[in-house]
């Protein structure tokens, strides 16, 4: 049996969609488990680049299964043009599954989540407006549309109908206009169709695999500290990224996950609103944001950038229970003359070590840190941890220290081969 969790261990973007890519070169299958279109990972093979939202990273490979866990929300419209770039590129995507349990994006939580954004004003979450949070509000109040309700087209037609009634009194009430349903079900009729071949069982078929002693790996997306129980409340996802969202998110027991393994950037970046105790605003923070392309794979956003921060990871750490970590990319930091690692945070007189659950506590911290001799040098070249200059390695090194996870694999570069292996996942 040989499972692996991949999580994202700060505020999401972190490279997850390039070491998915990397690992499932030896996975046999490889699983999505929550989030929805707002996740975007991008994976780069011999320099042509491959956005993925919905469809697994490791659809690249001919001979990994892919499968899309009973976590993820799922936008139909989008999956499907997705599938169809896909194959027209000459991606093989028959070896897809999708769980007949995700949960499906409808037009009204496209509504619902500009509506929502839109009456915070000031106070907005800064959501994708990709409809996530609204269908996950479903979900849990227990009238969400599910795959399977969508296949068995007089049930689903029952449930669309009662839900468009409920919204449509909902928009009424802040003066929107009403939702079609007949559009919808035209629209629908027509996805149902086509998704149909990519749907069956997984959680018998994947629990199967696991017993079979078949390389599995759970792809993770957005970040711990986007966690809706874990991470920085109210400015999160509506999902669970954290390793135990894998389990309910596929219907696989943490009795069956080997290694949980976070991954992060050399520094720190967040999208949208929230505390951010090391962000910069200077010109290094924007000559991280250029030079890492810090922009948004599902929105375009400017990412908010800061120094490397051990509080966020040693958190991350302790959340997951992670067995190792990734650093991907060390190469943004090459030509800069010092490097930073904030260790701590100082507030009101205090220094804190632990990350503050008290957002208002947060957004008082002021971060505490170590000054490291950059190493001015191209590590874009390197494929082993010994030919890393010697700041970088003592870089990575207090990483590990600080975090109080070990470093398996470094990233000096967006393509396959610039990976660093320092220690064997599979």
């Amino acid at each position: 049996m040989s499972t692996v969790v991949i999580v994202g261990a700060q505020w999401g973007d972190e490279g997850k969609g390039k070491i998915t890519d990397f690992l499932a070169a030896q996975a046999d299958m490889v699983v999505r488990c929550q989030g929805g279109s707002n996740a975007g990972h991008t994976v780069v093979v011999d320099g042509i680049v491959h956005k993925l939202h919905l469809v697994p990273s490791g659809i690249l490979y001919p001979k990994v299964s892919c499968i899309v866990g009973n976590g993820v929300v799922l936008d139909l419209k989008m999956v499907l043009q997705e599938l169809e770039r896909l194959e027209a590129m000459g991606i093989d995507i028959k070896n897809l599954k999708i769980s007949q349990r995700v949960h499906l994006i409808m037009p009204y939580h496209y509504m619902m989540d500009e509506m929502e954004e839109n009456n915070k004003g000031a106070k907005s979450i800064g959501t994708t407006k990709r409809g996530i949070g609204p269908a996950y509000m479903d979900k849990v109040a227990r009238q969400g549309i599910r795959l399977a309700d969508l296949l068995n087209w007089p049930h689903f037609e029952v449930i669309l109908a009662d839900n468009v009634k409920e919204k449509n009194i909902l928009f009424k009430g802040h003066g929107l206009p009403n939702c079609d349903l007949e559009a919808i079900k035209t629209e629908f009729a027509v996805y149902a169709q086509k998704i149909r071949p990519y749907v069956g069982e997984t959680l018998y078929s994947l629990n199967k695999a696991i017993e079979e002693g078949k390389k599995v790996l759970f792809e993770g997306a957005q970040g711990t500290h986007l966690d809706i129980d874990h991470g920085t409340y109210p400015y999160v996802t509506s999902s669970a990224p954290c390793a135990g969202g894998a389990c309910t998110g596929s219907g696989v027991g943490p009795t069956k996950i080997n290694r949980v393994v976070g991954i992060a950037k050399s520094y720190t970046t967040r999208v949208g609103s929230g505390p951010f105790p090391g962000e910069l605003f200077d010109e290094v923070g924007e000559e991280i944001r250029q030079k890492g392309v810090e922009f948004g794979t599902t929105t375009g956003r400017p990412r908010r950038c800061g120094w490397q921060d051990a509080v966020v990871l040693r958190y991350s750490a302790v959340v997951n229970g992670l067995t190792d970590l990734v650093i991907t990319k060390l190469d943004v930091l090459d030509e800069m003359k010092e490097v930073k690692i904030c260790r701590a945070y100082a507030y009101k007189g205090q220094e804190i070590t632990e990350f503050p659950y008290d957002l208002t506590v947060l957004a008082e911290c002021e971060p505490i840190y170590e000054v490291l001799p950059g190493w001015q040098k191209d590590t874009t070249g390197c494929r082993s941890f010994q030919e890393l200059p010697a700041e970088a390695q003592a870089f990575i090194k207090r990483i590990e220290e600080l975090a109080g996870v070990d470093v398996a694999i470094v990233a000096v570069g967006p393509e396959r081969s610039q990976t660093i292996v320092c220690k064997t996942i599979f």
